[in-house]
């Protein structure tokens, strides 16, 4: 299973500049989106023209126009498809989660892929108390999955540098929201407790970087001044048949079509 994660920062935008050949030039068993910011229609209408206009979609739109919205594409019909994460982020199309079957019908394996859009953040205020709420939200489905023995994996933009390793300018970010001890804890524990596996740093070695996300202000994308807040989190028994994992960052800025890079990873399933 080749599965690529990409925040779009707008599927309409992202198409323009050339995003929807991208993702099929990797050629990709599912790809999961986020920050999609479109509503059916107007997704199906980006992907009009490309293989995945045939492709399943499960979409979670934001209500608020505009904002958020995540997805799963699979070239099958999943097995199930669940938009729910907690009761007080219904709505808010931050989290999608498909059931998807690799491989022949009564053959194949059943893996869930979950797509997740973590927003930014305000050290200090009722923002930052809601990112904690929906984080431990996810910590709790994670923690299913694990008790379950499920192949599962966590997709998308968590907008959390998880360790020094994960963001440039680590020391002149100290403080600020995305790079909070509160907010790495999490992660601590969603791979220390749960054994869930960061794929990349487990296939690439500690970093620094490759970054995923730089502003499109100055010089950030030039200097590789950059985050890495998207992430592939593995269940352990997925992350066992992960072989290669890496960041699709473009060959120049003129090439973006996102501020983000894609994240690439194969599962030998």
């Amino acid at each position: 299973m080749l599965l690529v994660s990409a925040n779009v920062n707008g599927i309409r935008a992202a198409a323009r500049r050339g995003g929807i050949p991208w993702l099929e030039a990797t050629a990709p068993d599912v790809v999961t989106l986020q920050e999609v910011r479109a509503d059916d229609d107007q997704l199906r209408a980006a992907l009009a023209g490309s293989v995945f206009e045939a492709w399943h979609v499960a979409h979670a739109p934001g209500t608020a126009k505009g904002r958020a919205g995540v997805a799963v594409l699979s070239r099958e019909a999943p097995v199930a498809v669940r938009e729910s994460l907690a009761e007080e982020f219904e709505g808010s199309g931050r989290w999608v989660e498909a059931d998807v079957l690799v491989g022949e019908r009564d053959a194949g394996q059943v893996v869930t892929v979950a797509s997740a859009y973590v927003h930014t953040g305000e050290a200090g205020t009722p923002r930052q108390d809601e990112k904690q709420r929906f984080l431990t939200a996810v910590g709790d489905r994670l923690a299913a999955w694990a008790e379950e023995g499920r192949l599962a994996v966590l997709t998308g933009d968590l907008n959390i540098a998880h360790t020094v390793h994960d963001l440039k300018n680590w020391k002149g970010n100290r403080g600020r929201s995305g790079f909070l001890p509160a907010e790495q804890a999490h992660l601590d524990g969603w791979v220390d407790t749960h054994g869930f596996v960061d794929v990349h740093r487990a296939l690439h070695g500690p970093g620094p970087g490759p970054y995923t996300w730089w502003s499109w202000r100055g010089k950030a994308f030039d200097n590789d001044s950059g985050w890495r807040i998207d992430y592939q989190l593995a269940s352990a028994p997925l992350a066992r048949t992960a072989v290669r994992a890496e960041v699709g960052r473009a060959a120049s800025y003129a090439e973006r079509w996102s501020d983000h890079a894609p994240v690439v990873v194969e599962y030998a399933l």
